[in-house]
């Protein structure tokens, strides 16, 4: 494995090289006998790749790869040497001194280094050695599961949730699920973790990812007290973790998934499972483990305290293969007839295993249809093993350029499960030199590098997972072991890449030697300044932890690095010594107490400045870099302050920056003179900018009309997605709006002195506008309606009276048009806006789906829009000022809307009744909030069929939740689909009719606190079989006809707490029928004022009086 990852590196190397030296024309001899040894070397490779047997070219590969490390440092410092002469010349030295030292000693010396990579027969970069024995490769998990994704594996589901629901008479009972890697262990024990039968089963749920063979047993426990309280454990004191954890597990029943269990130890596993049995008492408790080794399950099936039961993972059947093969081969259900033919032979060399499912489908979806049938034989025909490693290996094969294999193997180097980032990515296949520019289509290497992630993604060598906003990559641990094969030849001699987790580790396992060969360093921990200058030929060095506070001075003596990533540390001052880095692409920093250094303009090679400044932060004044268009080469830099009169600060140092792309913050814009000035920003002629914001400072200013012509040339490229403009003090904005036609997003806030807004209607890719503080707007009409838009929001824009209706507006030759407001517009937030009663008519909103009204907004404002929403799903109204009550009408025609499921009344303060609020037949939430003189709630709320969710809390005046209509006594369905119902905070609330809880058969929390009045509560728990909380607090006097039958509550689990003053003795006894509830908490109030509840907790429930 490791000589075909050899040959790929080297392969690559070849061109660095000549890459490298092409630049030095004036030496064409020595570049011809370069390009002379690099054919050979490339005509030898090709032989290599396929004799894999052959001892001979083995040994040469091994012995090349460390003749290909020494030329490519030599080659590397010869471009240090330049960089340096470079940084000299813009430093201002005489022009002929410069020129002196360019044409005599830099021709000495690159014709000297030249001649010495010659010498080490000319290749050009190390080989990909093994990562260090001290780095960790544990793979991390959770609990997280998507239902989809899940295939074939429903009996093994339904099987082990059969167990877990099956009493057990033991204290622990164990399953541990064995089988080979890549047969879905993880993925079984996420379902059945997240199996809805099991839930409320358990007091206590615990994930833990053991992920590597631990030598401490502590390490698993603390690993269980995380999981249980969810913060960070200090200390390592056996004794005093396990304390925690028994107090945390006491009398609770408890299911713990042990994921990726690797250690086989004996004595470690005995001694893990007796103390886990020696926590509590309470019998039924459950532990699911996942492992590869046999012998694990072997050893626990002799435990004699654990109750055993072996779960042997099978192979998926052929239809469950098949599919899963298809949907990553994105052929869909219509299979073509070259697929088809060789279904036989895929399905029996799959071996029934999913991950190679997966990695078939994902070879073949990059491939053409002609080449599927010689792609499927090689992957299922070559070679004796088969299986999976026969798979991973023909798809590592296939990869191509030659680069991508060598990306591939240095993902491994990272932790299993590790969230991989793609701009981080990229930057360290970047700084490790994998990424070589395209001279013949200028491609920038991190374009090419985003191409070789594509790569992987569509082979399966990577996966993707989104989350909302956010998409990052993984490694499966099938695949992770697979590269880590490549990387780790056991003749290596020299680590070149290391991940270690402290510094000690480090000490025990560097020597001068390893030091020196050293690429990349990975380190959690701080490092002496002495032996951090050891490492002179390291390209990556991230530094991390809380402990990490300071940056070695000798930093600046690491002449190769490349890539700095302090991010993670508390590292907040840089030293000066980190200019003579000219090598340096990429830096990552979280924060900086005294800014930068005042020589950041001599990394002239940096590409990438990762460190943005809240506005917020201690010392907000902080200057950028003197001169930072010096660096040239730039294209991450996430903010920009514009200094005043510094020199070397201006908005001017953006221009020479062409090369700028994603987000840019622009700070401080009044210290710009005016449009001229603004102009050489040059932002019009940065076309992978994606997102900017431009702001001003203090909006309480004077204006001179200054800022007008500021973002008048401030004009973006076309191609911009996102623009936010803050505090401009401009009466208009400027027609380049009009031009933005990839604009997809627009913020414009606390703009006091606008007039009127641009003509956003043209803009054909507006999707999102936000409009905060615009105080001088009055009138919305025509030029402001979008087809495209499906997000707006005004929000304290305190002069707005009128928002035209499309029929209201004539053209100039006074017909009228009727168009479409907002067609596409989604969802609509309106907020501190009290002059605006009028908007267009709701028919003009066809695809309105969520609307928000907040803040002082007048009540005809939602009469009006609420008068046709047809598709409405989601309503809240927030702090109607000057509301008394919301008309019945408009209470009334809630039950025409047949897709409202949510509706939410907060801080309307004078509003006195909903009584006339009819049922919405989709109504799934219900909340009424802090409206204090609120008396009457819906009379028709018990006919809410669907209501899911209903929160009645802070209305003080209401003493009754009425009763249901006579006419649906008896009928079955009165609030059949309510799950949680919480009341708190009803001063005047007396009582609860009977016939509310009668059919609350899916009622699984209820909560009733801070009622001090309530001396009624009629609830029969029979009725209620699902309840698995009840809080009951807060509510002194009640003394009778308490809630009974709390022995049928057989799904309680997670707590029943109690605080009252007074316990009738016929509830009493009912509440006795329950002491079997693990979790029952009963407390007595002394004073109805008593503010917190002292609860005590019981196996059995005590009364208290």
């Amino acid at each position: 494995m490791a000589d075909a990852a050899v040959s790929a590196t080297i392969k690559v190397a070849l061109q660095a090289v000549v890459s490298l030296a092409a630049d030095h024309r004036e030496f064409p001899e020595e570049l011809e006998r370069l390009d002379k040894s690099a054919a050979m070397i490339r005509g030898f490779l090709a032989g290599a790749d396929e004799d894999k047997h052959s001892s001979d070219v083995k040994n040469w590969l091994k012995q090349l790869e460390e003749e290909v490390f020494k030329a490519d440092n030599v080659l590397d410092e010869l471009n240090y040497d330049n960089l340096r002469r470079k940084v000299k010349y813009q430093n201002q030295l005489t022009k002929k001194k410069v020129f002196f030292c360019f044409s005599f000693f830099n021709k000495i010396g690159f014709r000297w280094r030249l001649g010495l990579g010659l010498a080490y027969k000319h290749q050009v970069e190390e080989a990909f050695p093994t990562i260090a024995a001290g780095a960790t490769t544990s793979r991390q998990t959770d609990s997280t599961i998507v239902r989809r994704d899940v295939l074939g594996r429903d009996e093994d589901e339904s099987e082990i949730v059969k167990k877990l629901l099956t009493e057990s008479e033991s204290v622990i009972s164990v399953i541990p699920i064995t089988g080979m890697g890549g047969l879905g262990k993880t993925t079984l024990a996420k379902a059945v973790y997240k199996n809805e039968q099991i839930v409320g089963q358990f007091d206590k749920k615990m994930w833990v990812c053991v992920a590597e063979e631990v030598d401490k047993i502590e390490k698993v426990f603390k690993m269980i007290l995380e999981s249980l309280t969810g913060g960070k454990v200090e200390g390592d004191r056996r004794e005093v973790i396990v304390q925690k954890i028994q107090h945390e597990l006491k009398e609770k029943r408890y299911f713990l998934v042990l994921d990726d269990l690797w250690n086989d130890q004996e004595v470690l596993l005995n001694d893990f499972f007796s103390t886990l049995a020696g926590l509590n008492a309470k019998k039924g408790s459950w532990c699911l483990v996942t492992t590869r080794l046999q012998e694990v399950a072997t050893i626990l099936s002799r435990h004699p305290q654990i109750n055993f039961t072996r779960h042997e993972l099978g192979k998926l059947c052929d239809n469950d293969c098949w599919s899963i093969m298809k949907k990553w081969a994105n052929v869909g259900e219509e299979l073509p007839k070259e697929l088809e033919d060789m279904r036989e032979q895929v399905l029996r060399r799959c071996d029934g295993l999913p991950l190679a499912a997966t990695l078939i489908g994902g070879l073949l979806s990059k491939k053409r249809k002609e080449d599927w049938l010689s792609i499927l034989e090689e992957s299922l025909l070559n070679g004796n093993q088969g299986g999976i490693k026969q798979i991973l290996k023909v798809s590592f094969d296939h990869l191509s350029p030659a680069p991508v294999k060598k990306c591939f193997a240095y993902c491994s180097i990272f932790d299993q499960d590790t969230e991989l980032e793609q701009d981080r990515l990229v930057e360290l296949w970047m700084a490790e030199g994998f990424l070589q520019p395209d001279p013949q289509n200028e491609r920038m290497m991190e374009k090419i590098g985003c191409e070789y992630l594509r790569i992987l993604l569509q082979t399966s060598l990577l996966e993707e997972v989104k989350e909302e906003r956010r998409t990052w990559y993984k490694m499966h641990d099938l695949v992770h072991e697979f590269a880590k094969s490549i990387l780790n030849r056991s003749s290596s001699n020299e680590d070149r890449y290391l991940s270690l987790y402290s510094s000690e580790r480090m000490l025990e396992n560097m020597n001068e030697k390893k030091s020196a060969s050293l690429r990349t360093l990975f380190l959690k921990g701080g490092i002496a300044d002495e032996i951090l200058s050891k490492f002179k030929h390291l390209h990556v060095l991230k530094l991390s932890g809380e402990d990490v506070k300071e940056l070695p001075t000798s930093i600046g003596k690491l002449i190769h690095l490349h890539l700095l990533d302090i991010s993670d540390s508390m590292i907040t001052t840089l030293p000066e010594s980190l200019c003579e880095l000219y090598s340096l692409q990429t830096l990552r920093i979280y924060a900086l107490e005294k800014g930068f250094p005042k020589k950041m303009s001599n990394l002239i090679s940096m590409r990438h400045l990762h460190y943005f400044h809240y506005r917020y932060d201690k010392g907000c004044k902080i200057q950028m870099p003197s001169s930072i268009g010096r660096l040239t080469c730039l294209q991450t830099l996430e903010f920009f302050n514009i200094g005043r009169q510094e020199e070397g600060r201006g908005i001017q140092e953006l221009g020479t920056l062409q090369d700028l792309k994603g987000t840019l913050e622009i700070r401080n814009l009044e210290s710009v003179n005016g449009k001229d000035d603004a102009e050489l920003a040059n932002l019009s002629k940065k076309p992978h900018m994606y997102r900017l914001v431009f702001e001003w400072g203090n909006r309480d200013r004077e204006s001179d009309n200054c800022d007008e012509d500021v973002l008048e040339g401030l004009q973006p490229h076309p191609n911009l997605k996102e623009l936010q403009i803050l505090k401009f003090m401009g009466d208009q904005f400027p027609q380049w709006f009009m031009n933005l036609t990839s604009l997809v997003e627009l913020r414009v806030a606390n703009c006091t002195r606008c007039r009127e807004l641009p003509t956003l209607g043209q803009l054909s890719s507006l999707q999102h506008l936000y409009l905060t503080g615009l105080e001088n707007i009055r009138s919305i009409g025509l030029s402001f309606y979008s087809t495209t838009l499906k997000i707006l929001s005004l929000e304290s824009m305190e002069n707005l009276e009128e928002w035209k209706d499309a029929h209201e507006i004539r053209s100039t030759a006074g017909e009228v048009h009727v168009m479409d407001v907002f067609p596409m517009l989604e969802e609509l937030y309106i907020s501190h806006c009290p002059k605006l009663t009028t908007i267009p008519t709701p028919s003009r909103f066809p695809s309105l789906d969520v609307l928000k009204i907040k803040k002082n907004c007048h009540v005809l404002l939602a009469e009006k829009v609420l008068s046709n929403m047809a598709n409405l799903s989601s309503l809240e109204l927030w702090d109607l000022g000057g509301c008394n009550s919301l008309p019945t009408d408009m209470l009334e025609r809630l039950c025409l809307f047949p897709t409202l499921q949510r509706v939410e009344l907060r801080l309307a303060a004078n509003i006195t009744t909903l009584r006339g609020m009819s049922c919405a037949a989709c109504l799934k939430r219900l909340v009424v909030f802090c409206c204090d003189n609120l008396r009457e709630l819906p009379e028709d709320l018990y006919q809410f069929q669907a209501l899911e969710y209903l929160l009645i809390q802070g209305c003080p005046r209401i003493n009754s939740f009425g009763y249901p209509n006579p006419n649906s006594f008896g009928q079955k369905g009165l609030l059949k689909s309510l799950e949680e119902f919480t009341i708190e905070g009803c001063d005047a609330l007396t009582r609860l009719p009977a016939e509310m809880f009668e059919s609350c058969t899916s009622l699984r929390e209820l909560n009733l606190f801070g009622c001090p009045s309530l001396v009624s509560f009629p609830l029969d728990l029979r009725r209620t079989p699902s309840l698995e909380s009840f809080i009951l607090g807060g509510c002194p006097n009640l003394i009778a006809e308490m809630p009974s039958g709390f022995g049928y509550l057989t799904s309680l689990r997670r707590s029943v707490e109690l605080s009252v003053s007074k316990i009738h003795q016929y509830w009493a006894t009912s509440v006795s029928e329950a002491a079997s509830s693990d979790n029952i908490m009963c407390s007595r109030q002394s004073q109805p004022g008593t503010s917190k509840a002292s609860y005590c907790t019981f196996h059995i429930l005590q009364l208290q009086h």
